[in-house]
């Protein structure tokens, strides 16, 4: 009777067991199927977008309203993680890591895309624009979209031009005013032919710095002078070295923003379309706000009272940009004058 009662108990055990496995093996299965539903459904596309200003540039700012539009439009499917500061890549890696696809976003200065692209020297030519209206129309125009177009061959998707704003002189010990009074001086500059000839042409000798080794070169004393825009000269403190500024408007910052081609060909139409959305409103959004930022980060440095300011008279500036034209001729027996002619243009 006992053996009889343990092979009972045996076989209901061994059939209990297999009941629990068939219905654990049945579950498993549901979740296999679901899991791989929700995969596709839920599936997160992250871009990282790395670029050297602060956040509270206009630069940054316009990549965190980007990220916030992409993340609305798409509803959450697409991720921009946005990296600082050069938090990811100093702006001399920045290019090489976005060719090799270790970062799928950047937005470099029109200066480092010379490098790839000599014809884009006409963006750093002094005296360019003459104001915002001017930037406007040449950045979401034919001639923007032309220079954009030339990055398709360099495997990059040129989306956007951004803006900084009007880059102003300054100096160190003594006001910039007069052709002459840059001779002799040691100035930082960003990495372009174009640039450096501009102040070889006053006289100086020019110093290609990263962005984000600029304060430290200051701290140390080691340049006399820069070209920089109002708000990286307000956000990032330079005038506690270089109180000398002259309102000059005499070139202009601006940025390609761009992205990998493999992966922007990887995306789904949809997808691209939505990130395109996005990015027309980031741009005409990052238009208004760097011109309101520039005008209001200036006055804010007019309370700063070791800053002497002087803006450039009508009479001073035609005497820089005489001193400048060589720079134009070059460029027009290098690439031609329909591009220039195009810009100018806009003007008539």
């Amino acid at each position: 009777m006992g053996k009889l009662w343990k092979l009972w108990v045996l076989l209901l055990m061994i059939g209990i067991g297999l009941v629990a496995w068939n219905v654990s093996r049945q579950a498993d299965q549901e979740r296999i199927v679901y899991d791989d539903e929700q995969k596709g459904l839920q599936k997160q596309i992250i871009i990282y977008f790395s670029h050297v200003v602060a956040e509270n540039t206009p630069k940054g700012l316009a990549a965190q309203k980007f990220a916030e539009l992409v993340e609305q439009k798409t509803n959450g499917r697409v991720k921009v993680e946005v990296f600082a500061n050069g938090s990811l890549y100093s702006d001399g890696e920045e290019l090489d890591a976005l060719l090799r696809g270790d970062v799928q976003m950047i937005a470099p200065s029109f200066s480092k895309v010379t490098e790839l692209i000599p014809e884009w020297q006409v963006l750093d030519l002094p005296f360019l624009f003459r104001d915002d209206d001017d930037v406007r129309r040449v950045f979401t125009g034919k001639v923007g979209a032309e220079l954009l177009g030339m990055l398709e061959e360099k495997g990059i998707k040129g989306l956007a031009f951004w803006s900084n704003g009007f880059k102003q002189m300054m100096g160190t010990t003594r006001p910039l005013i007069e052709p002459d009074d840059f001779r002799g001086l040691r100035f930082r500059i960003m990495p372009s032919e174009v640039i450096d000839k501009q102040f070889r042409l006053l006289g100086g000798e020019p110093v290609a710095v990263s962005f984000d080794h600029v304060y430290r070169a200051l701290e140390q004393h080691e340049f006399d002078g820069q070209e920089n825009t109002i708000s990286n000269i307000y956000s990032k403190g330079f005038y506690k070295f270089q109180p000398y500024i002259t309102i000059s408007n005499h070139g202009y910052l601006g940025y390609a923003v761009m992205m990998n081609r493999s992966f922007w060909d990887s995306l789904p139409k949809e997808i691209q379309q939505k990130i395109a959305e996005a990015m027309t409103e980031a741009t005409q959004w990052n238009l208004r706000q760097s011109k309101a930022q520039n005008e209001r980060e200036l006055q804010q440095l007019k309370q700063q009272k070791s800053v002497q300011l002087y803006l450039l008279s009508e009479e001073e500036r035609k005497r820089w940009e005489q001193k400048f034209a060589p720079l134009y001729k070059e460029f027009t027996r290098q690439f031609g004058s329909r591009m220039l002619n195009e810009i100018k243009g806009f003007r008539e």
